[in-house]
Formats: C-alpha cells, sequence, structure tokens
C-alpha cells in the first residue's frame, strides 16, 4: 500500500487502526496507574517490605527507561506493526506472570520483563497512528487517540481499585490479557506494516546496555545504600555519554543538546543562533525541567496512595477514586494550556505549574487518621491537578519546538525517557530519605515519612520552577506547532511521545 492509498479515518480500516493503537497504549498506562494502587495489598499477601514494593514499580520502570528509545528505533528498522505485536503478546505473558507470582522475587523479575515488552508496545502506538493514517486527517487521529486515552486513564482507578477489592490484587495484571488478544487480532488483519526508510541500518547496542546497567546499579544502590553501586551507576552513565557522543547512530543524539535548529526556529525563540543555539538550550531546558518534576510525581504517587490505605483507612477502590480529578482536570485545562504556551511561550507556565503542584502537595500534608476527603484530601488533589494541567501541555511544546520537524520523534522520545529515569530514582531514593524503610505495619512511622517525602517533592518542583524561569526565554514569536496539546493519559507517566516525522514510510500489506 503506498502511502498516497493511506485510509482515512472515517473508513473501517481506519476506525480498526485507531482502536489497535488505542487499546494497546491503554494496556501499558493503566497498568501503570493500578499498580500502584495494588501496592499496599502486595505488600500484604507477598510479605515484603517497602524496598519490595519500590522494585516491583521500578523492575518495570527501569527496562523500560533504559530501552524505550530502542523499542522505537526497533520499530523503525524492523516494521512498527511488528515490534507493537511483539510488546503487546510480551506485555500479556508478563501479565500472566506477574499474577502467578508466589513471592516478591517472581513478581520483580516478571514486572522487570513487562518493561521490556512495554519498551517495545510504548513508541509505537503513535508511530502507527502516523504511518497507517492519511495525512490530512492524522491531527484528527491523534486528538481521539488523546481523548480516549485519557477517559481510560481516568477510568483504570476505578476499575483497577473495584478489582482489587472484589477479585485481588492478581486480577489487575490478568485483566491485560483479553485486551493484548484484542490488540494484536486487530492488528495484524488491519493495520498495514510500516518502516523507516531513512532509518540506519544498525541499532545502539552498546548504549543501550550500558544505559540498563547504569540506571540498575543506581537503582540497586540507591534502594539497599550502597554508595559502591551509586558511584558505578554514575560512571556508567559518564560511559553511557562517550558512547553516545563517539556512536554515528546514538540512541540519544548529542545534537538534541547543542542545538540543531534552523536560522528561522532560533529566531521564532528570540535568541540568535551562537556557539549554545537556542534549539540546543531549549532543549536542555525542558529536560532538566521534566527531571525535576517527575521526580517529584513519582514520589507523590508511590506514596500517596499507600498513605490513604495505610494510614487513612481508604480501600483501594476509594485511593484510586481519590485521585481521579487530576486526571480529569488535565483532559479540560491541559488542551488551553498547550494552545496558550504556543502564543506566548513557555516559560510562564512551566514556572507556574510546578508551584500550584508544589501548593498542592502542601495541602496533601494534612492526610492522616480519620482525613477527611473534601477537606483533607480534594482541596490538595485539585491544586495539584492544576499544576499539572498548567505544566506538561507546553513542557511538550518546547520540547517539539526547540528541533526540527524530522527530530519530533527522537526528541519527545528523549524527553519521555528522562522523565521516566526521573522517577525510576527517585521511587528508589526518596523512602530512604524519608525515613520510610521495613515493614509497614506501623502506619506512625508511614504517616512521619510521608509528610518528610512531600517536602522533598515540593523542593523538586520548585527546582523545576527555578530552572523553567532562569533558563527559558520569552520568544518574540512562538512557533506554531501541531498535535502538542497534551495527551492526558502520558501525562503522569511520562511526557507525550510524538510520531516521528519522516518525508516518507514504505507501507506493506
Amino acid at each position: 500500500m503506498s502511502t498516497l492509498e493511506l485510509p482515512r479515518l472515517h473508513s473501517a480500516k481506519g476506525r480498526w487502526i485507531l482502536l489497535a493503537t488505542i487499546l494497546g497504549s491503554s494496556v501499558a498506562s493503566l497498568d501503570a496507574t493500578v499498580v500502584n494502587i495494588a501496592l499496599p495489598r502486595i505488600g500484604e499477601a507477598l510479605d515484603t517490605d517497602v524496598a519490595g514494593l519500590q522494585w516491583t514499580l521500578n523492575g518495570y520502570t527501569l527496562t523500560l527507561a533504559s530501552f524505550i528509545l530502542l523499542g522505537g528505533s526497533l520499530g523503525d528498522r524492523l516494521g512498527r506493526r511488528k515490534v507493537f505485536v511483539w510488546g503487546t503478546i510480551g506485555f500479556a505473558i508478563a501479565s500472566v506472570l506477574c499474577g502467578a507470582a508466589v513471592n516478591i522475587e517472581m513478581l520483580v523479575f516478571a514486572r522487570i520483563l513487562q518493561g521490556v515488552a512495554g519498551a517495545m508496545l510504548t513508541p509505537g502506538s503513535l508511530a502507527l497512528i502516523s504511518s497507517s493514517i492519511d495525512q490530512r486527517d492524522q491531527g484528527a487521529a491523534i486528538g481521539l487517540w488523546s481523548g480516549f486515552g485519557g477517559v481510560a486513564g481516568a477510568l483504570g482507578p476505578f476499575l483497577g481499585g473495584w478489582l482489587i477489592d472484589v477479585a485481588g490484587w492478581q486480577s489487575i495484571f490478568f485483566i491485560n490479557v483479553p485486551l493484548a488478544v484484542v490488540v494484536v487480532l486487530v492488528a495484524l488483519r488491519h493495520v498495514p506494516e510500516s518502516h523507516d526508510p531513512n532509518a540506519s541500518a544498525r541499532l545502539d547496542i552498546p548504549g543501550a546496555v550500558v544505559v540498563a546497567l547504569a540506571l540498575g546499579a543506581l537503582t540497586f544502590g540507591l534502594i539497599d545504600a550502597m554508595p559502591m553501586l551509586i558511584v558505578a551507576g554514575l560512571l556508567l552513565l559518564g560511559l553511557f555519554v562517550v558512547i553516545e557522543v563517539r556512536s554515528d547512530h546514538p540512541l540519544v543524539p548529542p545534537s538534541l543538546f547543542t542545538g540543531s535548529m534552523t536560522r528561522e526556529a532560533s529566531a521564532a525563540h528570540g535568541v540568535a543562533a551562537g556557539p549554545f543555539p537556542s534549539g540546543g538550550r531549549v532543549f536542555t531546558a525542558a529536560n532538566l525541567v521534566t527531571l525535576a518534576v517527575y521526580a517529584a510525581l513519582g514520589g507523590v504517587f508511590f506514596l500517596l496512595v499507600m498513605q490513604l490505605q495505610l494510614v487513612a483507612g481508604y480501600s483501594p477502590l476509594m485511593s484510586g477514586v481519590a485521585t481521579v480529578p487530576v486526571t480529569l482536570i488535565m483532559l479540560v485545562l491541559s488542551a488551553p494550556a498547550g494552545r496558550w504556551a504556543q502564543v506566548h511561550g513557555p516559560r510562564i507556565p512551566m514556572t507556574v505549574g510546578p508551584l500550584l503542584a508544589g501548593g498542592g502537595l502542601v495541602l496533601l500534608l494534612r492526610i492522616g487518621p480519620d482525613t477527611a476527603y473534601v477537606t483533607d484530601v480534594l482541596p490538595g488533589v485539585l491544586l495539584f491537578g492544576l499544576g499539572l494541567s498548567v505544566l506538561v501541555a507546553p513542557l511538550t511544546g518546547a520540547v517539539l519546538g526547540a528541533v526540527p520537524a524530522s527530530e519530533a520523534g527522537i526528541a519527545s522520545g528523549v524527553n519521555n525517557a528522562v522523565a521516566r529515569t526521573a522517577q525510576l530514582l527517585a521511587v528508589a531514593a526518596l523512602p530512604g530519605l524519608a525515613g520510610i524503610s521495613g515493614s509497614l505495619s506501623d502506619p506512625v512511622e508511614f504517616d512521619r515519612g510521608f509528610g518528610v517525602a512531600l517536602w522533598i517533592c515540593v523542593g523538586l518542583l520548585v527546582t523545576g520552577a527555578l530552572l523553567a524561569a532562569l533558563l527559558l526565554r520569552q520568544p518574540r514569536h512562538a512557533p506554531l506547532l501541531d498535535n502538542v496539546d497534551c495527551m492526558p493519559q502520558c501525562g503522569m507517566s511520562g511526557p507525550a511521545m510524538a510520531p516521528a516525522v519522516h518525508e516518507a514510510a514504505v507501507n506493506e500489506k
């Protein structure tokens, strides 16, 4: 099938393609949402401590963050549909292993496999829309993908919490299997195969392996308080940078940070091209803000639902429902925030958003025994959600506006990997820094540590705001970019990943 024969969105084939991509992305995003809610029940059932729960989250995030860029590269070279289907099948198999786990070691191992599969599945969703839907309808298709994904994100806590209450924590993993079966069948029957004809024939396997070892060493070192492993992880990260600089096919192109914008794009940002061009500075600044802000988000969503269940006495369902307003606010306000930033620039929302979110966390310090939802939880959740709504879409716009259109896919992928790495390290480090360790049976100790952890997260958000205020400049003319509105189902686990823009795609039936 040639690019001139790509199906329109309103056709039957176009609707099938949209179904496969929406369900595929929802499987991964919903799993991330409900696992947080299930953590206290998992800890009780598998008789594990805080470190075991840290690894339950980080086993998945570690391999996802390490291999998500490699997964996108594999799709470009081997076939986007093929890698998407492989990832979906792998995710389903790993989910069965998660649900069948009889101890924490088995669960963590299965979560590591799930992260590898997620790294193959996640990048392919939008890439398939970009390569399989007629260009005239791609904006509408991405909008529907984003909207339905946001609805799924809002329903996830209801469904996940209900399943945990009714059928046990294992059910949140088993529910992935029938969804994955539908995705695979629809994709094989209705989604055309596509490749990137400009993709390098070689993959940066050394870079992917070294960054995985680096993040693994840092995670082990932070969770188990082993300074030598932390040092080893930092040295390996340095080696990763050297590999990327010297590689002719890097996972993370250094040009993104040193600047590869056109003269026109540099002028749009209000800064003349110089030794460190505007594009490189904006991209670097946006990723530094991402590192600080998403570290805070990772810590908050790891600890908040446990605070609600272990200290405030909420059920899994009620603790999930308690955070739903965050997603609902993002669904309503993120797109207007993105459009405002397109006109006025990202600096103001990227400065104000983290401060509002930090204010929300200060209000959430009121959560404790005998917490009343309307007075003690809801105000903080609303302000926190408002801050994220102001921030996330402008952050995506800043990343995409800092690079040429041809590099949008890799730029957003790098930004997404930075966010997931920040969450990985925050979940590894925060409990120890806050004094939350050992058993989950002492709600008084957990409550005390939760307060310390929230203040650390507030500090991270303030740091993100200061970085945005100091490193971003207001543009004279902000570039108007297509499809940079926040994709709400990605907003809390990682910034939106844009589909790669290529001059042509080679499609086959």
